[in-house]
């Protein structure tokens, strides 16, 4: 059986969360568009009775189904993440945070917010901080 990990949210894991949410959102997008589910086709007559190669090392179609299956574990680890911020996003209060955490889940930069707040880098920076303490604390 195979030991699923669980994931400790410190504030530093939290903050990266909240950084890459853009991208893995849209990463989670692309990965599922190139999953192909294939069926198998069954082998009839002589070729049926051919040896088979073993261990797929020079099967491109199997280091292709191999380099797929992995990226299904990442689109299952991504959305684990994703899950976690969209379960802390209630606890953030305040119109102030909630409009920058919307942003920053968006993909907008720090720098992007700031000058559309009219607030200083630093200013956004301490807001985001403020964010992460109210997401873990209970």
């Amino acid at each position: 059986m195979l030991k699923e990990r669980t994931l400790v949210i410190t504030p530093d894991v939290l903050d990266s969360m909240i950084t890459d949410y853009h991208w893995m959102v849209n990463a989670i997008k692309e990965m599922r568009a190139e999953m192909v589910i294939g069926a198998k086709t069954a082998q009839y007559g002589i070729v049926a009775t051919l040896p088979k190669a073993v261990g797929g090392v020079g099967d491109p179609i199997m280091q292709e189904a191999i380099r797929r299956s992995k990226n299904i574990k990442r689109v299952a680890e991504y959305e684990k993440k994703l899950l976690e911020v969209q379960m802390l996003l209630e606890r953030v209060t305040g119109d102030r945070e909630l409009q920058v955490l919307n942003w920053m889940l968006d993909g907008k930069s720090k720098r992007w917010i700031a000058t559309n707040m009219g607030l200083s880098h630093t200013h956004i920076q301490n807001i985001k901080n403020n964010i992460v303490i109210q997401m873990i604390n209970i």
